[in-house]
């Protein structure tokens, strides 16, 4: 088929197959694979499969194969979120900003934070849109979970 897709990339490639294993559903959809069909399926299903190719240019695929390649993908997502959960990254906050970070955490106002380390409440304000921006989030909440997640206070 690659070879197939190379020399007339205009053309569109159905699998019909017997084999419903991950690993031969992904090698044709790499080769170029338009649309993959289960030779099990009802003969209706697999007419209409070559004719939606054919006419409307919709990448048919038996359910079963759907519900395969939805699984893997939901699974494979939920590993990377895990995995970038777990990555330790460098968020390069200065020693003022943890400690008006360590307050926050701890219930202190803008206004408090800023007489407590004698500084205006402006500049308590300054740090944490700092704050923010080097932990990409956009609430004093989220600063506090990436915060205690990370052990930064």
């Amino acid at each position: 088929m690659r070879a197939g897709k190379t020399l007339y990339p205009e053309l569109r490639f159905l699998m019909l197959t017997v084999f419903d294993d991950e690993d031969k559903i992904f090698e044709a959809i790499k080769a170029g694979a338009d649309g993959y069909v289960l030779k099990n399926e009802k003969v209706s299903l697999i007419i209409d499969s070559v004719i939606q190719l054919a006419e409307y240019g919709t990448a048919p695929i038996s359910p079963r194969i759907a519900r395969k390649t939805l699984d893997l993908l939901m699974n494979a997502s939920i590993e990377k979120m895990e995995k970038d959960d777990k990555e330790e990254y460098d968020y390069a906050l200065s020693e003022r900003e943890t400690e008006i970070l360590k307050l926050m955490t701890d219930g202190y106002s803008y206004k408090q934070t800023a007489t407590k380390l004698f500084i205006s409440s402006n500049t308590v304000k300054k740090h944490l849109a700092n704050i923010y921006h080097k932990l990409h989030v956009t609430s004093k909440a989220q600063a506090i979970k990436i915060a205690t997640r990370n052990k930064l206070i």
